[in-house]
């Protein structure tokens, strides 16, 4: 999962969903450099992680991108799923988007010095461009994958990917569906403990 999908699945509370957030950028044991909620989000994102990378309708649709997408088929999917859960968010929570994207940029911004290095250079750019509500829309999207392409992976192909999504959309969104509930179930349970 992306960025947004991270986020949401931490729950109400804030430090959790900054760890779930900067999750990708701590490695090994560094997580204990950080205060309690969040070495917990950060713990939960790569359950996360773990759980979504062997789930069977995860791999199912790793396996129908591998063609088109090749070893960047994993993060095709994340950011697709991102998309979806963007799109649906009202099917997930009460709260709008827009108000869940900007009390976690308050929250992220309260709490930068807590941020890996990486994560402050573009934070603000992420926070200011309301990237978590970007990712609604295919224009929205299209940037976040320009972005990615621009400064983590060059292969990556904005257009190509798109244009996948649009041919695929319904089949992807089906698959999505059938997926992110059983998400949503682990990380509860997971959130309880």
């Amino acid at each position: 999962m992306n960025y947004l999908a991270h986020i949401f699945l931490s729950g109400g509370n804030h430090r959790t969903q900054i760890g779930n957030f900067i999750g990708d950028f701590v490695k090994g044991s560094r997580f204990n450099d950080y205060p309690a909620g969040i070495r917990r989000g950060i713990l939960l994102h790569r359950k996360i992680d773990e759980y979504t990378d062997s789930h069977p309708v995860v791999l199912k649709v790793n396996v129908f991108l591998r063609p088109t997408f090749g070893r960047y088929s994993g993060i095709i999917s994340d950011m697709y799923f991102d998309y979806f859960l963007a799109v649906r968010f009202k099917q997930y929570t009460s709260r709008s988007l827009n108000v869940f994207a900007f009390q976690f940029y308050f929250f992220v911004l309260l709490n930068y010095r807590q941020l890996p290095e990486r994560v402050k250079r573009f934070v603000f750019h992420f926070a200011g461009t309301n990237r978590l509500k970007k990712y609604g829309s295919l224009e929205g999207l299209k940037d976040s994958l320009k972005i990615m392409s621009n400064y983590k992976i060059p292969a990556i192909d904005p257009e190509k990917t798109i244009a996948f999504l649009v041919q695929h959309h319904h089949e992807l969104e089906t698959d999505f569906a059938l997926f992110f509930p059983d998400l949503i179930e682990f990380c509860q349970k997971e959130n309880s403990r």
